[in-house]
């Protein structure tokens, strides 16, 4: 096994003179599949690519993206696993001092706007060979979106970089069936029909097609909340058309989940489960963060307003086989050396692991959340599946010690006493990380997160497990302060909450207005998104009084 190659020596080493395609990442190369770049790359590979990454280029030096010369087919371009502004900056708008996904942590080593920098550059030194966006920065830009760092709205990424493809979600479908058609010689205006892609349209939208607002008529707030209606309405059912700089869009329905067998395929390349030498010894934060656990699973069907994963990975859970993850666990302990303590099992939400739905997720329903405002008849989460896989885990002797880390629905855990018992006496370590965000109803609806009620009930009941079983455990809340329609009179609310439950949170999060989310939407328009109704946006200022009130301990 070998990491994909970063230089024409390493891809010499392997017998190849050119390669078929190169992926540009803001990341640094971490060769696992927590990290966008490598299962790209290492999908692509597996179907007979000759595939390298240029991680992280100098955007001033021309031969930092011509380390592996021209691509034969195309150029893949991500801003990495964040978008880059996000990656960059705070929710005020202050530069941050650090980056995860860089070597040591270092900050600096991702553009802002990556996925615009990186694209420029290479259409200027190689303006025939087509470009692929994809990534979560390309996937929440896909359409016209407000851009909170520039207050205003932007076209679709694709529009901006006039790159060929825009791969959206996760991409191992979409990304083959483009380098297939490349590979047999179609031009990129051929392939305009692939599911989980945004192209250029080669015509004007047919008679009856869904149509959004341009970008322009976007900057008018109510068009702007009218357009995100539409979008999240028929997204997901067909083609959805919108003009962008005086170009037609065309957005493709998303690409299929994939199956069991599919993912447990793309668990099983051969990733080295490790940063590439190139990097000496130096630590990437967010691989040391998850080096030892394992994904169970992709995609969340929760709909909470502030987030974008169902936007990006999609509501339709897609579940591992136990066979695949006990496998990986073995391999993870030989490649260690030793037994090894799982840190995490889990995905967006680890208590969504293999959940179901009667109905199969039907393009027909058009409920954006199957746990709000209540819990969904159709829904069929199987909590007993996950205990049997942690069990599973527990008893092999490469494994240590199996944790849950990834946060969990706590309205949903409900569902299974069982479950509660098992996460407060085996599968949570000195603290177990919930996420009520707020204690207000109003705000709560607005949010789309569920009643206080249900945070409090599963206190209760994980509290007296851990009791009866006398282990002393913590529940450690997140909190989200300055939502789009909280009041200094919402967070007086909260900071009662807190303190009449002896809550000393350590940290709260300020609401990032990131692109595509339903709060983002209410944030620039200042309108309820059901209701239409005028609501109150915090300032800067509010916010900052806001975190001090929920931090009351501290002042």
């Amino acid at each position: 096994m070998a990491f994909l190659p970063t230089t024409l020596a390493e891809a010499k080493a392997r017998g190849w003179d050119e390669l078929d395609v190169v992926i540009v990442s803001g990341d640094a190369y971490v060769d696992h599949p927590s990290f966008g770049a490598a299962v790209i790359g290492r999908h692509l590979e597996a179907a007979g690519y000759r595939v390298g990454i240029i991680p992280q280029p100098d955007c001033q030096r021309d031969e930092d993206f011509l380390a592996l010369g021209i691509p034969r087919l195309f150029w893949g371009v991500t801003a990495g696993n964040m978008d880059s502004l996000v990656s960059n900056y705070t929710a005020q708008r202050k530069r941050r001092n650090d980056d995860a996904f860089s070597p040591d942590g270092v900050a600096g080593m991702r553009p802002d706007r990556a996925s615009l920098i990186y694209a420029n550059a290479l259409k200027r030194l190689s303006k025939n060979v087509p470009i692929v966006l994809g990534g979560i920065e390309a996937s929440l830009r896909r359409i016209a979106h407000y851009d909170f760092w520039q207050d205003k709205v932007r076209a679709s990424l694709l529009s901006d970089t006039k790159a060929d493809f825009l791969v959206y979600g996760m991409g191992e479908n979409a990304i083959l069936k483009i380098a297939e058609g490349l590979r047999n010689g179609f031009k990129h205006d051929k392939l305009q029909d692939i599911a989980g892609t945004v192209v250029f349209s080669s015509q004007a939208p047919p008679e009856g097609s869904v149509v959004l607002p341009d970008n322009f008529a976007c900057a008018d707030k109510p068009t702007f909340l009218s357009m995100t209606r539409l979008f999240e309405k028929n997204y997901d059912r067909g083609e959805v058309y919108q003009m962008n700089g005086g170009r037609w869009l065309r957005h493709n329905p998303p690409a299929e989940t994939l199956n069991e067998k599919e993912l447990d395929a793309v668990y099983s390349l051969p990733y080295m489960s490790a940063p590439h030498p190139l990097y000496q010894g130096k630590k990437i934060p967010a691989f040391e963060q998850i080096k030892d656990s394992l994904t169970s699973h992709r995609g969340c069907y929760g709909g909470c307003s502030f987030c974008a994963i169902s936007a990006h990975q999609g509501r339709r859970i897609s579940s591992r086989s136990a066979d695949s993850l006990l496998r990986e666990a073995k391999i993870l302990a030989a490649k260690r050396g030793k037994a090894v303590t799982l840190t995490d099992v889990g995905g967006p939400t680890a208590n969504m692991y293999r959940s179901r739905c009667s109905r199969d997720w039907p393009a027909d329903c058009r409920r954006r959340s199957c746990l709000w405002p209540r819990i969904c008849p159709q829904l069929q989460p199987d909590h007993q599946a996950q205990l049997d896989l942690l069990e599973r885990l527990s008893v092999m002797p490469e494994i240590n010690h199996v944790y849950i880390a990834s946060g969990i629905r706590h309205d949903l855990a409900l569902r299974s006493p069982r479950y509660i018992e098992a996460l407060a006496t085996q599968y949570t370590g000195g603290r177990l990380k919930l996420a009520p965000e707020h204690s207000v109803p109003a705000v709560l609806r607005l949010m789309a997160k569920p009643e206080i009620s249900s945070y409090e009930s599963f206190a209760r009941e994980y509290l007296q497990a851990c009791q009866k079983g006398g282990i002393k455990r913590q529940i450690i809340p997140y909190i989200i302060i300055g939502h789009p329609g909280t009041t200094i009179q919402d967070a007086l609310d909260l900071r009662k909450w807190l303190v009449a439950n002896r809550i000393k949170v350590e940290q709260v999060q300020e609401f990032t207005p990131t692109p595509m989310t339903i709060s983002t939407c209410m944030y620039y328009t200042g309108l309820d998104y059901e209701t239409g109704a005028p609501i109150h946006v915090p300032k800067p200022g509010e916010i900052r009084r806001q975190k001090e009130l929920a931090l009351w301990h501290l002042h």
